[in-house]
């Protein structure tokens, strides 16, 4: 059942990529919207019948692959992987539709952009360390190449940093999992939380910092982010949806599932120095967007701070700051998907993205009015106003978080309200005041380019409203996982049913 999550998308690859004659990009698109929309309603087939009451994995699949190497091809989900393999398929259907009509290699860019998705499912449900590491590592190329044939101005030197940091990402990672199997004596690499557990202290330690390492450079983590604001500014809007709507969540899904639930023991002993870098991050992320000029910068600054407050929920361990990770993860990528799709209509219709050069887009004649008025509600879910589901993540993980780090949390609350400044600053600059007379009328917006910002804006008011749909199929796992912590602080238990019972 799940291989058909990862089959479906690369059948469409190879169709797009070797189909005889030539096909008109027009088609090209319709064809890879069609293998998108038929994962996503696989997906969802999966999630609906999804045992919710189950910690465990679920329609799990195994086949010997390399047995010499400890290579086999093992499948599985739980309540930690299931949203964010929904969010994978959702955003991939985004992103296509995020794409212009007219974009040039039209067959390569489809083609990769499905098998970005086969990667990152592959990766959420592989239950064996080196099928999970081929998955990871399978990014690389098709991001690179996304950044370096359709990016911006400065699309070779971002690419190649991206290249670069997310290599040395993956080769930590695969440094810690061969660790694990040569300190466990096993020639096999099938995921096993309880083989870590014989390792000595200093063993756990030596891994973990591995892992926090190659996974911290995905999130990326300060200060070893500095890939991301180049990269996620100089590639195009599906591309940058891509990246910060799903990639990202490969590094903190790698850090709960390797790091927490792998080491629960050493990751106690780690969690305040967790706390203080997840905080650092987020105050430093919020800081920098405020210095920006740039609206897609000032957005990617953004998403490193909102990334801080997953760490500093899973470091908490509690079983609803734990929760909150997961549902902060989802926000994210929902909300980031719904700015970075808006700034990339704005960029077109305007030409610009300078904050010193737009004004008055809400001009109901001339501007912009439901770009702006979308743009408006991205930025307050992102400063986490009540009723969009950004506030409801962000409250599950300040409420989960507090008991066990209340300094931390509180900066992450005023970091929050620094969000609020940096999107005020963004939207009284490029949504009111008087619009410029020299530039006339922008081009109408086509309802197909608004479209997936519509889908999107109705997701973050149903989830906002509804946030026990966010965490309804998660709360079992995630609370099995912190049953192995050694000083997790019990969670707020009339709070956690109020928040997830369906």
């Amino acid at each position: 059942m799940l291989s058909l999550l990862l089959i479906l998308p690369v059948i469409g690859a190879l169709i797009i990529g070797f189909f005889p004659g030539n096909i008109p990009a027009k088609q090209l698109r319709q064809i890879t919207e069609l293998f998108a929309v038929l994962t996503l309603v696989w997906s969802l087939l999966v999630l609906f019948k999804f045992d919710v009451t189950d910690p465990q994995f679920q329609f799990q699949e195994y086949i010997p692959w390399i047995p010499q190497l400890g290579l086999n091809y093992s499948l599985a989900i739980d309540g930690l992987s299931l949203p964010l393999v929904i969010l994978n398929n959702l955003l991939t259907g985004v992103a296509i539709y995020s794409i212009g009509p007219n974009v040039n290699r039209s067959r390569l860019y489809y083609g990769l952009i499905l098998l970005i998705n086969a990667g990152i499912s592959g990766a959420l449900l592989a239950q064996n360390l080196l099928l999970f590491i081929v998955f990871y590592e399978l990014e690389l190329i098709p991001f690179y190449l996304m950044i370096a044939i359709w990016g911006g101005e400065k699309r070779g030197y971002a690419s190649m940093k991206f290249l670069l940091y997310t290599a040395f990402s993956g080769l930590l990672v695969l440094a810690a999992f061969l660790g694990m199997s040569l300190l466990s004596g096993s020639h096999s690499f099938d995921y096993n939380p309880e083989i870590t557990q014989t390792f000595t202290e200093s063993a756990q330690t030596f891994l973990l910092i591995l892992i926090l390492l190659g996974f911290g450079i995905k999130i990326p983590l300060v200060p070893l982010h500095t890939w991301l604001p180049d990269a996620y500014t100089e590639a195009s809007p599906a591309t940058a949806i891509l990246l910060g709507g799903i990639l990202s969540k490969l590094g903190t899904y790698g850090i709960i599932r390797f790091g927490l639930q792998l080491f629960p023991q050493t990751w106690a002993q780690f969690a305040p120095v967790l706390a203080i870098i997840g905080t650092v991050t987020v105050l430093y992320g919020a800081l920098s967007a405020i210095a920006q000029k740039d609206i897609k910068r000032m957005v990617a600054y953004s998403s490193i701070g909102h990334m801080g407050y997953i760490l500093v929920a899973a470091a908490a361990g509690t079983e609803l700051s734990v929760l909150g990770a997961v549902a902060q993860m989802v926000s994210h990528g929902l909300i980031l998907a719904l700015l970075f799709h808006l700034v990339g209509i704005v960029e077109r219709k305007a030409g610009t993205r300078d904050l010193d050069v737009l004004n008055g887009l809400m001009n109901p004649i001339r501007g912009l009015p439901l770009t702006s008025a979308l743009l408006i509600t991205g930025g307050m879910a992102s400063a986490g106003i009540p009723g969009l589901v950004g506030f409801a993540a962000e409250f599950i993980v300040f409420q989960g978080s507090f008991p066990t780090f209340p300094i931390p949390t509180l900066l992450c609350i005023l970091a929050s309200g620094l969000t609020a400044v940096y999107f005020v600053i963004l939207l009284n600059r490029t949504c009111f005041g008087k619009l410029d007379n020299q530039q006339a009328y922008y081009p109408k917006v086509l309802a197909s380019e608004i479209l997936p910002a519509l889908v999107l804006t109705a997701i973050i008011f149903f989830l906002g409203v509804q946030p026990n749909y966010l965490v309804h199929w998660t709360q079992t796992t995630t609370n099995e996982m912190i049953a192995q912590l050694p000083h997790g602080t019990p969670a707020v238990e009339q709070l956690a049913q109020g928040v997830t019972s369906p």
